[in-house]
């Protein structure tokens, strides 16, 4: 009976250690999922889009479907389509101001795959900034020539992506594909 009392006062540690081996095992599969997660969203080939600049290459009229036809063709080259708009994008299409949520409905992508500048913001240094630091091609007609001194990836070449909407598609200049 003072073997019962002492065991349940004191455990032991073989006790208290006897599951080391599977917490270590709970460890290790956390950290490689962390791992697997991390080098998921480094690898993912992202294209940065000006939505502000595409929805004019149908008749030269703010129009946010060839925005949509847009992503669909960077979508079909096995790229993931992040847009970008300037905070007067709704008044052109709309008339009232358009947040990330609606016009990712309009759009067909989630939330975070749109992103509006704030009021007064070009949308111009975000687009560039986030291309840099993802590493990622800029689908636009634009060529940032006011922002070269900034941002050094528009003097590496090949990170802009023209393109232009003919025979009810759009079509992209040197994108490659990664299907």
């Amino acid at each position: 009976m003072s073997d019962i009392r002492y065991f349940l006062a004191e455990p032991s540690l073989e006790a208290i250690f006897g599951y080391w081996p599977f917490l270590l095992a709970i460890f290790l599969l956390y950290l490689a999922s962390q791992f697997v997660q991390r080098r998921k969203l480094v690898r993912t080939p992202f294209a940065i889009m000006d939505g502000s600049n595409i929805m004019y290459w149908k008749d030269e009229r703010p129009d946010l479907s060839t925005v949509r036809a847009a992503i669909e063709t960077v979508k079909s080259k096995g790229y993931v389509p992040i847009v970008w708009f300037d905070a007067n994008v709704g008044y052109l299409v709309s008339n009232a101001y358009l947040g990330p949520v609606r016009l990712a409905r309009t759009l067909g992508l989630n939330a975070q795959q749109v992103k509006v500048s704030p009021k007064g913001t070009p949308a111009d240094p975000l687009i560039l900034r986030m291309a840099q630091q993802r590493k990622a091609l800029v689908v636009t007609n634009d060529r940032y020539r006011d922002w070269h001194n900034d941002f050094p990836i528009l003097r590496q070449g090949k990170v802009l992506v023209r393109g232009h909407f003919a025979r009810g598609r759009v079509h992209l200049k040197d994108m490659p594909s990664l299907k």
